[in-house]
């Protein structure tokens, strides 16, 4: 069996980044392709085995790496280029366009499905206002682009013969956007790297990608309210100097971390907050491994993830105000760490491999017999 494994990109290590790596812990010997590759020699040694990747003419753009995303209406063209008529099984992870690929009659191609491209569909409105293009002509042209687009991401949803949704919320989701069903195989969380701490210090945490959807903003709105109360923010991204000058001084920004220092500041954290509407969310889940109760937003992955009064608590809306109001009832509550980290044990890396491996292995066997019953009529 030769195998393909496509990734729409590589450019961080990510929750997309570690179902990948659990993906090559299973099966080593994918040929892999995606749009772009900047990823640092450490991490591409952790995602895949060190192995190249095979890009797209997007990789040799100018400023790419800067900013990927703003060559999106190229995206659909670079991912139909690639060439993947010898392999026998492809395994996309997706976020956009990878499962956009052109697959043969012979071919099976399953897709782990992060979500339905987020600029087509649910994020359209947000993606147009955050790059400053909800008028005039460059807004007249970026809507047709994301029309284009929309249509393109839906006719190649066909190109998929089993979709894996990463929650519930994204099964929901996958069969509104392109009327599909799907299996539910939740992402992989290390538990045995991110180990529980019972004592506890005085400090909130919050930590990701400092970009416009993960609402960082909002918490460090909160804790500006909050004086008394310190939080320590985790990350980097286009956000991170806007967030540094509206920040009062209980709000400490400690920019990218490594693993380790990022398990030490989930282990001793009071809590980990967390305001974005998440597929899933890997990060919330690494926390309540550490023992970590988390306050997050009562929608998306984490109503799947978080057990409410258990191992954290909700608030109702992304605002200023909902989050600081969480974080004054949170501080009346009592969390058990290791009932925190009992939850969490339950998304295993283990678990994950061993329920990706045995849907992939049994739909592939199942193709097989079909390829061969087809064979055996065209014969006769």
């Amino acid at each position: 069996m030769k195998k393909a494994l496509i990734s729409d990109w590589y450019y961080v290590n990510g929750g997309a980044e570690k179902v990948i790596h659990s993906i090559n812990s299973i099966w080593n010997d994918f040929d892999h392709f995606a749009l772009i590759d900047f990823l640092n020699d450490e991490d591409r040694n952790f995602i895949l085995n060190g192995k190249k990747v095979k890009t797209s003419f997007i990789q040799k753009l100018p400023t790419v790496k800067k900013n990927h995303r703003k060559f999106l209406q190229l995206f659909p063209i670079a991912i139909e280029q690639f060439d993947l008529s010898d392999y026998d099984l492809i395994i996309s992870s997706s976020s956009a366009v990878a499962k956009g690929i052109k697959v043969g009659k012979n071919q099976l191609h399953i897709c782990y499905c992060h979500s339905p491209m987020r600029y087509a569909w649910d994020l359209r409105e947000q993606y147009l206002k955050d790059a400053g293009l909800t008028k005039g002509l460059k807004g007249l042209y970026a809507k047709s682009v994301l029309d284009k687009i929309q249509k393109w991401d839906l006719s190649n949803s066909e190109n998929v013969d089993h979709f894996i949704a990463n929650s519930k919320h994204i099964a929901q989701r996958i069969k509104k956007t392109y009327n599909k069903e799907s299996v539910v195989i939740y992402p992989p969380v290390d538990v045995d790297f991110f180990t529980l701490e019972e004592i506890k210090e005085d400090y909130f945490l919050t930590a990701s990608r400092l970009v416009p959807y993960k609402k960082t903003q909002l918490i460090v709105e909160a804790f500006n309210a909050l004086p008394h109360l310190n939080l320590v923010v985790a990350g980097e991204g286009p956000e991170l100097e806007k967030l540094q000058k509206t920040a009062k001084k209980n709000i400490q920004f400690v920019g990218y971390v490594e693993n380790k220092k990022l398990r030490s500041l989930m282990q001793l954290a009071k809590a980990f907050v967390f305001a974005a509407e998440e597929d899933f969310g890997i990060i919330p889940v690494e926390a309540q491994a550490c023992g970590t109760p988390v306050i997050a937003l009562k929608k998306g992955g984490t109503l799947e993830t978080v057990v409410e009064n258990e191992t954290g608590i909700f608030f109702e809306e992304q605002s200023a105000e909902k989050i600081r109001e969480a974080i004054l009832h949170f501080q009346t509550k009592t969390f058990d760490p290791k009932v925190i980290r009992e939850h969490a044990v339950k998304f295993s890396k283990e678990r994950f491999e061993k329920e990706i491996k045995q849907f992939v292995e049994t739909k592939f066997k199942a193709h097989q017999q079909t390829l061969k019953e087809r064979e055996n009529k065209n014969i006769k």
